[in-house]
């Protein structure tokens, strides 16, 4: 039978200046840790410290306009459109305007196997 999910877990957020993250499947609201999938709100100005994480990650844009920093650059990820980090690959993600997005992270996210850089 399949499972309802009614209403999605609050996962306390890390970053500069908050943001909402409401995970629907996941280690917090389904006890899952093959996959997460959460929607999540960020202000204008919000950036996060870069991460090398051991899970890929997949953003899909609802609203706004996602920064991605890696080695090689910058992507500007916009409504519409998505962006993949794969295992083992340093990025480190910002809105300068704000943005809406669902993120789904293979095997699920983890604050143990995300690997965020230290703060300055």
């Amino acid at each position: 039978m399949p499972t309802l999910i009614t209403q999605p877990s609050i996962i306390p957020p890390v970053g500069h200046k908050p943001k909402l993250i409401e995970e629907y499947a996941g280690r917090v609201a389904t006890q899952n840790d093959s996959v997460s999938i959460a929607r999540i709100v960020c202000p204008a100005g919000w950036s996060e410290n870069g991460q090398q994480p051991e899970f890929a990650e997949t953003k899909v844009v609802l609203q706004g306009k996602i920064l991605v920093e890696h080695q090689q650059g910058v992507l500007e990820v916009l409504t519409g459109q998505a962006v993949t980090s794969h295992p083992g690959e340093w990025v480190r993600y910002s809105t300068p305007e704000g943005a809406e997005y669902l993120a789904v992270c293979v095997p699920a996210f983890s604050p143990q196997t995300v690997h965020r850089d230290p703060d300055i």
